[in-house]
């Protein structure tokens, strides 16, 4: 079926419908991983979007038992071309047919270069994904410039608290929209995790008297999240350590008197290096977001930056004055990504006082 991509500068480009044939308005954004496609279709933090793939082959090994969460979050999905015969001893079905079990609709057979270059030159911009062959242009691009990704945090967030349960120190994971790597890659080191609803008070989680405190990553502009912001900063006044990440990052950052502000089109992929200013080794990252922490707003008494992203200078985390928090823009946890920077983690359960 004949399916089209109309974006808010009334460029439309025409393809083949994949998976859900319903109509969806969404952000359009581009990730420059050459695999991993099923952890980012998984992965909380695109909820509120639809995915561009820059790789052309995507869906070469089907689906595989490595989602991020229990279900796909994008909105819609863009791609060039679709493998129509995954191999992999691994493979338990096809793309196709996993966009159609969570009726989420998707493009292919477009040229995804040329619309990465128009997302790059102009920035994020929201489009719509239809099989409606009638569509009205003006109809469609004014619902297009009202549409707002709102607060997704609340969307994507568990509604019941869970324990990984371990005989090392206890982790109280503030779930924003976690990435199952996140839990997972403190269990491994021995943690007792305890991941906790967004919206849960700052008090209940200090009642648990945990070793530290993990903010996740998630999705939509941070400062729709005024009421854990508030949370986040009582936290901040505790002692228990904390590392966030991503969403968690710039959440701490808004509670502790920074700004931030929303990319040109962000940074999505497994290929982006950040500096270490402290050491100054260079680490190749996976990242997902389209907003970032303004440096020039950290009160230099509350934080300092350190790290940087390589390619266009923008914060890519924080070290906290006087306190046992750290925060990283970045995803330490991969998934998909190279693994440059989990060494982090070993970071956080030192900063506890060890698995002794």
């Amino acid at each position: 079926m004949k399916a089209f991509l109309i974006l808010e500068d009334g460029t439309v480009f025409t393809g083949q419908s994949i998976g859900s044939t319903r109509e969806v308005i969404s952000e359009i954004v581009f990730n420059t991983s050459m695999t991993g496609y099923l952890e980012v279709l998984t992965d909380p933090s695109y909820a509120g979007q639809a995915v561009v793939m820059t790789y052309p082959l995507i869906g070469n090994y089907g689906i595989t038992p490595d989602m991020e969460s229990s279900r796909p979050w994008v909105d819609g999905y863009i791609v060039r071309e679709l493998s129509r015969m995954p191999s992999n001893f691994r493979c338990e079905g096809t793309i196709q047919d996993f966009l159609a079990k969570y009726d989420i609709p998707g493009i292919a057979g477009i040229d995804t270069r040329a619309l990465t270059k128009i997302l790059r030159e102009k920035g994020t911009m929201n489009g719509m994904i239809t099989t409606d062959e009638s569509y009205d242009m003006e109809d469609v691009i004014r619902r297009l410039k009202e549409y707002t990704t709102g607060n997704v945090v609340d969307k994507v967030s568990c509604t019941e608290k869970r324990v990984l349960h371990g005989k090392g120190k206890k982790v109280a994971l503030l779930d924003l929209g976690a990435k199952n790597n996140i839990a997972d890659s403190l269990h491994k080191r021995g943690c007792e995790v305890t991941v906790y609803p967004a919206h849960t008070t700052a008090e209940e989680i200090l009642a648990s008297h945990p070793d530290g405190i993990m903010l996740s990553n998630g999705p939509g502009d941070p400062k729709e999240c005024t009421a854990i912001i508030e949370e986040i900063r009582k936290l901040y006044e505790s002692d228990t350590p904390i590392f966030a990440i991503c969403l968690g990052h710039q959440l701490m950052a808004l509670a502790t008197g920074a700004d931030t502000y929303k990319l040109k089109y962000g940074h999505r992929g497994g290929n982006h290096p950040v500096k270490d200013l402290k050491t100054n080794h260079v680490y190749i990252s996976s990242q997902n977001h389209g907003y970032a922490v303004n440096g020039d707003t950290l009160a230099p008494n509350v934080a300092k930056t350190a790290f940087i992203n390589v390619n266009d200078g923008t914060n890519e985390g924080l070290e906290y004055i006087g306190k046992n928090i750290f925060t990283v823009q970045f995803h330490p946890e991969a998934c998909p990504g190279p693994q440059d920077s989990a060494y982090l983690f070993d970071r956080f359960i030192e900063m506890m006082g060890g698995n002794q």
